[in-house]
């Protein structure tokens, strides 16, 4: 017998190249490597398809890290970058409700404008992305409605896309984020904080 499909997930699967051919941003709004990337992406493709994704369900299936050398690593790319570095007392943390408030804003064509600001705020910041003022102050930063921010980060209906976003990567052989899709090709980690070439 076939593997099962379900169709909910198939159609909250963003990992697909859209008909655009436009490049797409995967990433976490609580992962540092998401922060270095996102701030250099459209500097260096151009204007792309910001894609919320849940870095925990690649945590669950990859040998994860002590946070010691994600830090290390982290810092020694911002170093690299000169991107400022400042972590947040929670690290690593999830942070669902930014993950959906960050879905919410892409909805609506928010997604870049709001993404950037959240990260800022955790990592150029050292908030915590869980707090709903901080979730607020990012809406605030980017245009975003205030109160519909909120209730989008308070309802946990909004996890399914962004997990079946991620298993969808992961079926595509992504094992971390950020990645870039560009075309049918995809960077992932730390690369895709690096140079991109297609």
């Amino acid at each position: 017998m076939g593997d099962l499909i379900i169709l909910s997930e198939r159609l909250a699967d963003r990992s697909r190249p859209a008909r655009t051919g436009r490049a797409a941003f995967f990433f976490d709004p609580t992962c540092p490597f998401s922060y270095l990337a996102a701030e250099r992406v459209e500097r260096v493709l151009g204007e792309v398809e910001w894609v919320p994704t849940a870095s925990v369900a690649f945590r669950r299936v990859a040998r994860a890290e002590p946070p010691e050398a994600v830090r290390a690593n982290a810092e020694r790319c911002a170093a690299a970058l000169r991107l400022p570095l400042i972590w947040p007392d929670r690290f690593p943390a999830d942070s669902p409700a930014a993950l959906r408030a960050t879905a919410y804003a892409a909805e609506i064509g928010a997604g870049a404008r709001f993404a950037l600001a959240a990260i800022r705020l955790a990592f150029c910041g050292g908030f915590d992305l869980e707090d709903p003022e901080i979730i607020a102050a990012a809406a605030a930063a980017a245009g975003v409605p205030r109160d519909s921010c909120l209730a989008a980060a308070a309802d946990k209906a909004r996890d399914a896309p962004v997990h079946a976003t991620a298993s969808a990567l992961r079926a595509r052989g992504v094992r971390r984020l950020p990645a870039i899709r560009i075309g049918r090709r995809f960077y992932a980690g730390e690369h895709a904080t690096k140079p991109l070439t297609t």
